[in-house]
């Protein structure tokens, strides 16, 4: 009976040593992905960069792997910071992102000298400043942190309501246009960076949502950008040096999907930022994207353990021993995933189930629909394309522990994140002294 293998090791077996539920990491796929990242982007368009959207999935090894691949971190939090730098990843090829930002993780990125600090509201601008002037760190050559601003393009990329982030009415970033009575909150942006004595303002950034499988949305957020940057250059005499155009590049949920290449959205974004900068007299800047979950998404499965089979009249599950705890976007996010029977690879499929989880929520179901081999309990079911956003978005609902992290390449593979224990749940949970009494 054949094995589902990942990263040349057997699944089966990992399984069984490292217990389920256990996220796998393919560690030849994450650099395969960032090995055309430099190829098909960087080496093919002079003036750009790329940094990887952590928040996808982040730990120290994943740090080290991108530093090694020469990549930059996108990082939206001092937690996602923290782990960057204690992974020794050099932090002027860090951005720090975030639609809030509190006081204390703007004074982090200042004193660890982060590349860019990508600034999404007027008042935080104001904030930086302040706190940019305290600070008086340098990582520029005029001793003054370098910041983006983000911007909301107003486009529709048409994906999951939860997963637009440009559109117009945003939580992200300065609508690119004025509100109904002219007055514009990017051009008092721009206006009051360019003032600074403290800050440096080096360009914008937008993203415009995840999951998007065409490039025609990018391409209009890209002309609406120039337009503004046009604008801005006659209004102000503002001169845009540094443009992020985001991520959020497509990743098919089936494994059978082919993979869709970077340069469908890369080629396409840069030829027409091009022609409008001709076009409109600017000269083109220097261009940086985002990926994260194209990067890592379909490195990652999830193993689990069959534990429960109930056959009702009209519908089976097959209960494993994970579920929304560790991989809660189909509960979010109504979220497609593939599944097989990792220690019974190639036998044919024999009935029709549904993949239920065991959180205490009616909605904790991880594939609606998955043909299968006979179930049996004890079979280690696999579930594919989940390297991106399920150990970070994973939760100690029902204090179920966190999964363990393994990372598996050329038929080896190494834990990057141990299992959590009970004792770990209990870490920070104190019992007042007046209860005790």
């Amino acid at each position: 009976m054949s094995h589902l293998t990942w990263g040349g090791v057997d699944c089966v077996e990992l399984a069984r040593t490292l217990e389920t539920p256990l996220y796998v990491l393919d560690e030849g796929i994450i650099r395969e992905r960032c090995a055309e990242i430099r190829s098909d982007f960087m080496s093919r368009w002079a003036g750009t960069w790329a940094c990887y959207a952590s928040k996808a999935f982040l730990t120290t090894s994943m740090a080290w792997i991108m530093d090694q691949e020469g990549l930059g971190l996108d990082v939206v939090s001092g937690g996602e910071l923290y782990t960057a730098l204690r992974a020794g990843f050099p932090p002027y090829r860090t951005n720090l992102h975030g639609n809030v930002k509190s006081e204390r993780e703007l004074h982090l990125a200042l004193t660890s000298g982060v590349g860019h600090i990508i600034v999404d509201s007027l008042m935080e601008l104001e904030l930086l400043d302040g706190l940019a002037g305290e600070a008086r760190r340098p990582s520029d050559r005029r001793g003054r942190p370098r910041i983006l601003l983000r911007v909301a393009p107003g486009v529709d990329p048409h994906t999951h309501s939860y997963l637009v982030t440009g559109q117009a009415g945003s939580k992200f970033g300065l609508p690119l246009e004025g509100g109904p009575d002219g007055t514009s909150l990017l051009t008092e942006a721009v206006r009051f960076a360019m003032s600074s004595k403290s800050i440096a303002l080096a360009g914008f950034h937008f993203h415009i949502g995840s999951q998007i499988f065409e490039n025609g949305a990018f391409v209009e957020a890209v002309r609406r950008v120039a337009a503004c940057m046009e604008r801005l250059n006659k209004e102000l005499g503002f001169k845009t040096r540094t443009l992020n155009v985001g991520g959020g590049f497509g990743v098919p949920a089936s494994p059978d999907e082919p993979h869709l290449p970077l340069r469908l959205f890369t080629d396409a974004m840069m030829s027409v930022l091009t022609e409008e900068c001709e076009a409109r007299g600017l000269t083109r800047p220097y261009v940086t994207i985002e990926p994260g979950r194209w990067l890592v998404s379909r490195a990652g499965i999830t193993l689990y353990t069959v534990e429960t089979i109930k056959r009702l009249s009209d519908v089976t599950y097959v209960g494993v021993d994970g579920g929304m705890a560790d991989n809660p976007r189909p509960a979010l996010y109504q979220a497609q995933y593939h599944a097989v029977l990792a220690n019974k690879i190639g036998e044919p499929p024999a009935e029709k189930v549904v993949i239920a989880g065991r959180c205490c929520e009616t909605g904790d179901i991880l594939v609606e629909s998955a043909e299968l081999p006979t179930v049996e309990r004890g079979d280690i079911l696999a579930i594919f394309n989940t390297g991106a956003y399920n150990f970070s978005m994973a939760s100690g609902y029902n204090r179920l522990l966190r999964p363990a992290v393994a990372l598996a390449h050329n038929g080896w593979a190494d834990l990057i994140v141990t299992r959590q224990t009970y004792e770990d749940l209990l870490i920070g949970d104190v019992i007042p002294e007046r209860l005790l009494t």
